[in-house]
């Protein structure tokens, strides 16, 4: 999670993928009476488009032999249902949004921008927290709205406004699994096998670069002072340090830390859990309840991050940014280190290093050649 908060910065991917799995669980754990208000999502016409008419929308059937359902009638009076008994109350209401206005009127703020008229089902289970998911991921502006194109946005809101079955999610559902599975995974991958932090990596890639313009000026002079050909072999050995690191700083890892299979600390831990922790401005606290205030300012940034509802996954309150800020940049570079502790990690990083001296080898050889072959001149 540290990855796409710190990193990636679509947290919401994820935290949004959670929730359904679990709610989804949840759904099909209901009573019968309970999911027979919530019929599967089956779409057979594109969403109504901007300002049309609901009651000119062709009618929808269902198979109700095949869900069990033989009548059922709903009351537009009726208030929310509460929550099924297996649904965990302090998980669900642990999370604060970072808006003063209500997921009801955020809900209708994004149903009348997709151009949907009409109301949802308040009868049916779960509609309050499809709300709270709404507001939370699928309103325009929404403190973790998920990446959706406009036409995606208003279909599943249109779904939503007839159930609150898993299936309405679909389009979501798809699209998040395509990207935590399709870019996410691999990203954090190679984000894994960095060792090192920027200024870190930037520093031993100049360092690879200095090495190898040193050999090129050292190769100059051996050609212009009229020396013989074999002191031109000196510049191997600094074409080889250069390209080694350098290759390998160009995969994020730096050789000399390597050696001890360690990495240096990310800046959001290098000043410790009382760092990790949210700090929040006087507008910020506002709109908060002092439970709530009480609750955040004793939990962890990931503790939070892993939260279905609550406030933007923006780390600009934590306290541990205006500390790095602060920070000597000598500092930076060299940081504390820990073990890898992951093999796989491990063995990635141990492929990346060996390549890199292959390609070091491949290198050298053919410029040292063209550097020996070099006519003498008696110039310096």
């Amino acid at each position: 999670m540290d990855y796409l908060v710190y990193v990636s910065h679509d947290a919401e991917n994820l935290q949004f993928w959670l929730w359904l799995q679990e709610y989804t669980k949840r759904f099909y754990s209901a009573p019968p009476s309970e999911q027979a208000l919530s019929l599967p999502w089956t779409p057979i016409d594109p969403p109504q488009t901007l300002g049309q008419d609901p009651s000119q929308l062709p009618s929808r059937t269902f198979d109700k032999q095949k869900i069990g359902v033989t009548q059922y009638e709903i009351n537009f009076d009726q208030q929310d249902l509460p929550m099924s008994p297996a649904f965990d109350k302090q998980s669900f209401t642990s999370g604060v949004t970072n808006s003063n206005r209500s997921a009801n009127e955020s809900v209708e703020d994004a149903y009348a921008q997709a151009g949907l008229k009409w109301h949802s089902f308040t009868i049916q289970p779960f509609r309050s927290e499809i709300n709270r998911v709404i507001s939370h991921y699928l309103a325009p502006n929404a403190p973790r709205e998920l990446n959706l194109s406009h036409k995606a946005r208003a279909a599943v809101l249109h779904a939503l406004q007839h159930t609150t079955h898993p299936s309405a999610l679909s389009i979501v559902r798809d699209m998040v699994e395509g990207t935590l599975r399709g870019q996410s995974h691999p990203n954090f991958i190679r984000w894994s096998i960095c060792n090192g932090n920027k200024p870190r990596v930037l520093f031993v890639r100049n360092s690879g670069i200095a090495h190898v313009i040193g050999a090129i000026i050292l190769a100059v002079f051996l050609v212009l002072s009229g020396r013989s050909r074999w002191w031109r072999l000196f510049v191997v050995p600094l074409f080889l340090v250069g390209f080694s690191i350098g290759v390998a700083a160009y995969k994020g890892l730096c050789v000399i830390v390597h050696s001890t299979h360690c990495r240096g600390l990310r800046p959001w831990e290098q000043f410790g859990d009382a760092a990790s922790l949210t700090s929040f401005d006087a507008d910020d606290e506002a709109t908060l309840s002092t439970d709530e205030v009480y609750s955040m300012s004793h939990r962890s940034k990931r503790a939070i991050s892993m939260d279905t509802f609550g406030t933007s996954n923006s780390y600009d309150h934590e306290l541990w940014v205006e500390k790095y800020k602060k920070k000597p940049l000598l500092q930076r570079i060299f940081t504390k280190q820990i073990w890898v502790q992951d093999e796989t990690i491990r063995l990635l990083q141990d492929r990346i290093v060996i390549q890199s001296y292959i390609w070091s080898v491949m290198l050298t050889i053919p410029l040292t050649a063209l550097i020996v072959a070099l006519p003498v001149f008696h110039v310096i």
